[in-house]
């Protein structure tokens, strides 16, 4: 079974901004700037709601039988449509088991609404079992099923009194967790034009995520230690093979937090 951690990075849809608060002759940093006071003020949040969100990295971790890949859809500077519409041609293709940390609450709204927007085709992602029974009892949409697993919800027991950040968990489990940026920075950074950097964050973000999975598979009973031994092994090989920055500062992290003591 082929399996796909993710996690996307959004900025505000300002476009939309505009329209909603008719915000005609603002600047785009004005304008982000109304949409997160608006949205304090009816849920004393600055994160604004996921259709207010538009997408400009999608990175993943890929497990296949070939396998571990590190990557980010897409080129550097492509449009979001040509991002999220490649996102949902991999879950046609590949049909992985999905991992995400908040995916459920956020990311995958968040994709949903923007290809509805434009208007793109994502059939196996909504499958339910009309056109492939084998989903009918395992499909990404329920909550229940392992098709997608949402880590932040499965591991609350589905309790927002439960719930922990990425980072808090992977540094639980001696693993890098955030690295010099934050969902706050990414908004500064798009505006100063540094996509690379947020693409970089993400693939860490996923690389977190995906190696919190493996434990959570030794917990479910999927892995048992020496299975776990062997993926995680797979994923340190990657990352020294990489002659990328960020992936060579996350596998010195990793190996620094597990001699930490």
């Amino acid at each position: 079974m082929n399996t796909l951690a993710f996690d996307i990075e959004t900025v505000p849809d300002v476009d939309l901004g505009r329209r909603l608060y008719e915000l005609d002759g603002l600047d785009d940093a004005a304008v982000a700037h109304v949409m997160t006071v608006k949205q304090r003020q009816v849920r004393n949040s600055d994160v604004l709601p996921p259709h207010q969100q538009r997408v400009i990295a999608i990175s993943c971790v890929m497990r296949t039988s070939e396998g571990v890949r590190v990557f980010s859809l897409g080129e550097e500077h492509a449009g979001e449509k040509e991002l999220v519409q490649r996102f949902f041609d991999g879950l046609d293709r590949y049909a992985p088991t999905l991992v995400s940390w908040n995916g459920s609450g956020f990311d995958l709204p968040v994709l949903n609404y923007r290809a509805l927007a434009h208007g793109l085709s994502a059939a196996r992602y909504w499958e339910v079992g009309d056109g492939d029974r084998d989903f009918r009892y395992n499909n990404y949409l329920a909550r229940y099923h392992w098709r997608h697993v949402d880590l932040m919800d499965v591991l609350s027991a589905y309790g927002a009194s439960g719930r922990a950040s990425l980072d808090h968990i992977a540094q639980l489990l001696k693993l890098p967790g955030k690295l010099g940026m934050s969902g706050a920075d990414v908004w500064p950074a798009y505006r100063r034009g540094d996509i690379a950097a947020i693409r970089n964050y993400c693939e860490t973000d996923a690389l977190n995520t995906y190696l919190i999975y493996l434990r959570f598979q030794v917990l479910r009973g999927g892995l048992d230690a020496k299975q776990h031994a062997h993926e995680v092994q797979q994923v340190e090989a990657k990352l020294e093979q990489s002659d990328r920055p960020h992936l060579r500062e996350f596998l010195e992290a990793w190996r620094a937090a597990r001699h930490a003591g």
